[in-house]
């Protein structure tokens, strides 16, 4: 069972998930980096470029989804280090500090407010957000091309390729699909029919809709809707 919430960390979700059943899960791209916790440990989920397949994975779960571009800054590295990979937390930080955290999380009544109380902490120790890159996300989101959301951030095509690595873990044309896809999984989810929502999201048609669902989820938009 999934559940999430509105976090006190400017942008982000909290959320915990009790998967039931053996079926395999699928978390889907969305340019978001989350902070983990499962069965006592601490674990930073990458941003996907393709689904992430969870089979495996029993056990309650809780995550702090941090809004796009923001997470690097507070866990220290950029995010194209941890791109499509689950890392134990303890694999990219001091040992003594990630004992320190997860003893804190999990002596917490809830894992998922001890985990939140964790990234507020990072983010009060954190630089201020970059404006630029929540400009980014949120021209791209709005379907703007990527050149004209360079040119009218006064950003060259390469700085903003670079900058995109390490605050996204891709460049600005992944991210602006990404963003796409979930639009497009919006419009789908609250009944618009698919050519409809292929036009309002973005894409050049349905045809194109399919294929790229196909591409980044692994599956086709009716799966995805029925599952």
């Amino acid at each position: 069972m999934y559940a999430e919430r509105a976090s006190r960390v400017s942008g982000a979700v909290v959320w915990t998930n009790t998967p039931t059943g053996s079926g395999a899960g699928r978390v889907l791209p969305d340019g978001c980096m989350d902070l983990l916790w499962n069965d006592g440990r601490l674990l930073v989920a990458g941003p996907d470029t393709h689904a992430h397949v969870t089979e495996g994975t029993a056990g309650p779960w809780a995550g702090v989804r941090f809004y796009p571009g923001t997470a690097p800054a507070l866990l220290g590295m950029p995010a194209y280090e941890v791109r499509d990979r689950r890392v134990e937390l303890a694999d990219l930080w001091p040992a003594a500090r990630v004992r320190q955290l997860t003893a804190r999380v999990n002596a917490a009544a809830d894992p998922a407010g001890g985990l939140e109380d964790v990234a507020l902490r990072l983010a009060a120790d954190a630089e201020p957000p970059d404006p630029l890159l929540w400009q980014v996300v949120t021209a791209l989101d709005a379907g703007r091309p990527v050149a004209a959301t360079a040119d009218e951030l006064g950003v060259g095509a390469r700085r903003l390729h670079r900058r995109s690595l390490a605050a996204f873990g891709y460049g600005p044309k992944t991210l602006a699909r990404v963003l796409r896809l979930q639009r497009a999984l919006t419009l789908a989810r609250q009944g618009v029919p698919f050519a409809d929502t292929a036009t309002r999201a973005g894409f050049a048609d349905q045809a194109h809709l399919a294929r790229d669902v196909r591409e980044l989820a692994g599956t086709t938009l009716g799966e995805l809707l029925a599952g």
